[in-house]
């Protein structure tokens, strides 16, 4: 999951240690990514994000160019000098709005483009709402589409193979396109099946059905096919509610609850004790 961002932070040297195609040819190109931070002082958390910066000079003249990504996976012990991470990346473009003309996503293809070996510079880790909670009795409900499964992946490597100790409930909701925009659970790649005889885990993945569903909208379509299983945990106290993705994924998230809760308000009200 990429984001923005303006905040830079103590900055370190990182090598690429693989890259590898997690989706087939015939659909959007994105790549899972480790590096390997040379600073054995880096330490991060899962749900954390990093920045990677771009060598200019840019296209608008800005020397300095840095795009955030979330962490791909849970923390492990050091390999030998460096701390590894792995991030998730698609390739992007965008259609200049005057001209009409496309043009590459500065960090996504300056990733994408990356060889084994190569060094590049980033950033952080930067503070992030995605925290576990401590206790292992609390029920996790993950929701997001694309490249926002990436803290989600790190969450569940965490609970099943780090502390092995989970007892809450966890549900992991995410749509795509068709089976090919599903990140770690398409051909290429499909390390959630890990876990899916885990007693507490469930993965709910929602295909779009048309040829121009979106995403999020399939999303959608699959949270109201299990809406009662979310308002069930989200009944419980223990309950934690993870969005992730683009930020249509939230009014989804808002319909599919509202009409489950029978109204507005009474969705509200819920929304707003778990806030609480």
């Amino acid at each position: 999951m990429a984001q923005e961002i303006t905040y830079l932070g103590p900055t370190a040297p990182a090598v690429i240690k693989a890259t590898q195609r997690i989706t087939p040819e015939t659909t959007d190109e994105v790549r899972h990514i480790t590096l390997e931070v040379l600073d054995p002082a880096f330490q991060f958390v899962e749900g954390q994000s990093i920045g990677v910066f771009v060598p200019g000079p840019h296209p608008f003249g800005n020397d300095l160019h840095i795009r955030r990504y979330s962490i791909a996976n849970a923390r492990n012990v050091p390999v030998g000098s460096g701390v590894h991470l792995e991030i998730l990346v698609r390739r992007c473009f965008y259609l200049d709005e005057v001209s009409g003309e496309r043009y590459p996503g500065i960090a996504s293809n300056y990733l994408c483009d990356a060889k084994v070996g190569d060094q590049i510079t980033i950033s952080g880790p930067y503070p992030s709402p995605f925290r576990i909670p401590l206790d292992n009795r609390a029920n996790l409900l993950m929701i997001g589409t694309g490249t926002g499964i990436a803290p989600f992946r790190a969450f569940v490597q965490l609970i099943y193979e780090r502390r092995g100790d989970w007892k809450g409930q966890v549900r992991l909701f995410y749509g795509g396109h068709s089976g090919l925009d599903l990140m770690y659970a398409n051909d290429e790649q499909t390390d959630l099946a890990n876990y899916y005889d885990q007693k507490t885990f469930r993965a709910f993945r929602a295909l779009g059905t048309r040829p121009l569903m979106t995403s999020s909208q399939a999303l959608e379509m699959g949270l109201r096919k299990h809406a009662a299983e979310a308002w069930r945990l989200m009944q419980e106290p223990n309950t934690h509610v993870f969005l992730s993705g683009l930020s249509k994924v939230i009014p989804a998230f808002e319909r599919v609850m509202t009409k489950q809760a029978g109204s507005e308000d009474d969705w509200k009200q819920l929304k707003q004790r778990m806030i609480e």
